[in-house]
């Protein structure tokens, strides 16, 4: 049987852990709010002070910001994933390609701050470095998966239409030449129309 005093111990640990989930998710919450408005390098003081919580506590979660960077990157994939999951509906691979440039508009938008402030840091992180790969290669997978045969052999026209819905495509569109989301999505869609007209449909 279970006596009072081990019953207020389980209840200290587990008002302990609650705080300690608690201080994880603000820290994390701090580093998305910041990055999201524009701070693509935050300092972990900078994140401390917007999480309310001591520069001590950000590393006894965090061993380093490569591993706060790594939980960012986690939750941002969680909000996007629904998006890149759903089926595409598109009647022939040219129809769903265009599907793929619409679908990755929203997701690009969304995860913008967030990656240019990854690809900020990444040639001081392995591990950043190895996460931008991996999106390079899932990016350029989920079109190669697309295409016919035909398309697949054209490695010029295949490898073009890669860069053209490519997330650094968008990125420059939006944020080196300032244009709106619905301008850098009619200069995607202008090229990729352009790209399709000269593939076989087959």
């Amino acid at each position: 049987m279970t006596s009072a005093h081990e019953k207020t111990e389980a209840l200290k640990l587990d008002g302990r852990r609650a705080r300690s989930r608690s201080s994880r998710s603000k820290i994390v919450e701090a580093m998305l709010q910041l990055v999201g408005n524009g701070d693509v390098a935050p300092s972990a003081a900078r994140v401390a002070d917007i999480a309310g919580v001591g520069l001590r506590t950000v590393f006894r979660h965090f061993d380093d910001m490569d591993t706060l960077y790594r939980e960012m990157s986690a939750v941002i994939e969680e909000r996007v994933l629904p998006i890149i999951a759903e089926p595409l509906k598109g009647p022939n691979w040219k129809a769903r390609i265009t599907e793929i440039a619409d679908r990755r508009a929203i997701v690009f938008e969304t995860i913008l701050p967030f990656r240019i402030s990854a690809n900020l840091k990444r040639f001081q992180s392995s591990y950043l470095m190895q996460d931008y790969q991996r999106l390079l290669k899932a990016e350029a997978d989920g079109v190669e998966a697309l295409l016919p045969g035909s398309v697949k052999q054209d490695s010029v026209g295949a490898r073009g239409l890669n860069v053209i819905l490519s997330f650094q495509t968008w990125r420059l569109l939006r944020h080196d030449q300032g244009l709106s989301t619905e301008e850098a999505g009619l200069v995607i869609k202008r090229m990729l129309a352009d790209a399709l007209q000269h593939m076989p449909d087959q």
